[in-house]
């Protein structure tokens, strides 16, 4: 099944019924990307990332959906444990060059046009930190614990941990979590700004199914331009990052989604969005 199929059918769950490790669920223009190893905590193996950017490509490439929830089977306890260490007791430099420099699963999320909502339903160790830093929004469940335990195995992060963390809780707070390999609680991840949202089992997947769903009923197009100019802020300095709202802003003057939106809130009725 090709890009075009699946953008004309809205079929990506199809893509994702060979998939052993990860589960797609489509509904309401919502797709949930579930990884589902729960005898290994969901970590990471080479399965594992092979599939979730099969079904994550698939989900950019259906048109019918709009936004993406990341998360980790509640069996397993986890969102993801980290990378599977396995993996990487007998790797040489070279081999992990290979690994590392190939297309990676965590830029595969950053780079979706989709906005992403990490589902942080236990612990985000590791490479599973690292998941979780490179989508949109983090919302945690208060069980959750969140941190780069990498230094304890003489190694550190090589998913984007030193480039992602800094910029969500500063400098000083990751040189402290990197650096000691220590791990923080729910309570904490939020205080320090790492995940948006904190929530008991009365209202955790409320708050995702409500956020989600939220998005989901915006403009498709207005929401991607959103994703990109929000994302410029910790790319470009401030003089580049205003020249690309702008551009951006004055891009969606041009779109049906513009007309049908103003036309809608001129004529006091709920748009019906094209996404173009």
């Amino acid at each position: 099944m090709t890009d075009e199929d699946i953008e004309s059918t809205g079929d990506s769950e199809a893509v994702a019924e060979d998939c052993d490790l990860v589960r797609l669920d489509v509904s309401d223009h919502v797709a949930t990307v579930t990884i589902d190893r729960p005898d290994a905590r969901n970590a990471l193996n080479a399965q594992v990332r092979d599939e979730l950017k099969t079904v994550l490509d698939a989900v950019e490439a259906d048109g019918d959906v709009r936004v993406v929830v990341l998360t980790g089977s509640d069996q397993a306890k986890a969102f993801v444990a980290g990378a599977d260490v396995t993996e990487l007791r007998d790797r040489s430099t070279v081999e992990q060059r290979r690994v590392s420099t190939s297309r990676r699963v965590y830029e595969t999320v950053d780079d979706l046009r989709k906005p992403v909502i990490a589902r942080i339903n236990g612990h985000a160790l590791g490479g599973g930190l690292e998941l979780a830093l490179a989508c949109d929004i983090r919302i945690a469940h208060e069980r959750a614990k969140l941190g780069s335990p990498e230094i304890n195995l003489g190694l550190i992060p090589g998913g984007g941990a030193t480039q992602r963390l800094p910029r969500l809780v500063g400098e000083g707070k990751a040189m402290q979590l990197v650096l000691s390999g220590d791990l923080v609680d729910a309570t904490e991840a939020h205080d320090i700004g790492l995940v948006d949202e904190v929530h008991a089992d009365a209202g955790f997947d409320d708050a995702v199914t409500n956020l989600a769903s939220s998005i989901a009923s915006k403009s498709p197009l207005a929401v991607e331009h959103g994703k990109q100019a929000v994302r410029a802020a910790s790319r470009y300095d401030l003089d580049h990052g205003l020249e690309y709202e702008l551009e951006l802003f004055v891009d969606l003057f041009d779109s049906a989604d513009k007309q049908e939106g103003i036309d809608a809130f001129l004529e006091d009725r709920d748009p019906a969005w094209q996404g173009e």
